[in-house]
């Protein structure tokens, strides 16, 4: 019998319950997996919660980030074996899979072999951040050298990945806190600017920092009443990519700024690049390339045991966190 987390209503973290479960054979196109280490995602807890982009249907499951050993192969699956060391990427809808187990059901083609020196931990914290990253800032923003990116909640995990990504590429990240707590650790984790917006001017710091123009690229998970704020300081002909939304109010669109400077305002969620095999392909050899070289390296908050999956959420929905929350099994 296998450990899974399910859920029957909606609600707050105590929701989340552990159950035994049988896990089946895997059927075509699947892998079974044992896994060793589950990453948390906002995500998740929007979900649980029913502000998510769908509606949970019951019992529930969650999860799409894990890292375990393949426990069996089904038919039609080419290139991995029992044993495998592998990585889950986010590629598939709640509905259809919830890796929040000890024993899981995958899709192959979601599911990536690690190199042997990548940890447990590590590997189940890369692929939700990195590739939400690499999808909207190389892939649609097409991100470049000297360009300015701004980077709105920089100290979570896919904030932190947008630093690494953009300094990758030799593009300037500018990271926004609300308050100074954090702003060391930012410009340790790569950020070239650091803007404290409880404390600062956001546009006339934009303005200093980039000599006038504005920011290129704006990475933004939050929205709400500050995305007018954002596009003030967004370049002629700059993009704004929304890829959250933390903050639960009216999202104005600032006419004037969009028209006046030819502004792109573009949704993006990471199923774009991880459900085309084609970006897929290019992102995980982007993500295996930067954590090989070290231009890549996750950052873990915290680390929760299995039996402790709602304090793990809690935790999630504290806000305090710097990186990634990652659970083992």
């Amino acid at each position: 019998m296998a450990k899974q987390v399910r859920f029957d209503s909606i609600g707050g973290p105590e929701v989340l319950r552990i159950v035994e479960t049988d896990v089946p054979a895997p059927g075509p196109g699947e892998v079974r997996i044992a896994v060793k280490a589950i990453g948390l995602n906002r995500a998740e807890s929007m979900y649980r919660s029913g502000t998510y982009i769908i509606d949970p249907v019951f019992p529930a499951r969650l999860g799409s980030e894990a890292a375990g050993t393949i426990d069996a192969v089904g038919p039609d699956v080419a290139g991995l074996a029992p044993g495998d060391r592998v990585a889950v990427v986010p590629a598939f809808s709640y509905h259809d899979y919830g890796l929040y187990g000890d024993l899981v059901l995958a899709p192959a083609r979601a599911t990536v072999k690690l190199p042997d020196d990548l940890g447990w931990t590590d590997a189940a914290a890369v692929w939700m951040a990195y590739v939400t990253a690499w999808g909207a800032l190389i892939d649609t923003a097409n991100l470049a050298a000297g360009e300015t990116l701004l980077i709105p909640a920089a100290s979570s995990s896919v904030g932190l990945a947008a630093i690494q990504v953009a300094n990758r590429v030799g593009a300037i990240p500018v990271a926004l806190t609300r308050t100074a707590a954090k702003a060391g650790l930012l410009h340790e984790a790569g950020a070239a600017h650091v803007i404290v917006t409880d404390e600062a001017d956001l546009a006339a710091e934009v303005r200093r920092i980039t000599g006038g123009p504005g920011a290129r690229v704006v990475f933004d998970p939050v929205g709400g009443p500050g995305f007018a704020q954002l596009a003030a300081v967004t370049a002629e002909r700059g993009t704004l990519i929304v890829y959250g939304a933390l903050d639960s109010r009216a999202t104005p669109l600032p006419v004037g700024d969009v028209l006046g400077r030819s502004l792109t305002v573009r949704g993006y969620l990471v199923f774009e690049a991880s459900q085309d095999d084609a970006k897929l392909a290019a992102a995980t050899a982007f993500v295996l390339d930067g954590l090989a070289s070290g231009t890549l390296r996750p950052r873990i908050d915290r680390i929760f045991p299995f039996e402790r999956i709602v304090d793990a959420h809690r935790h999630l929905e504290g806000n305090s966190q710097i990186g990634k929350i990652v659970v083992t099994t």
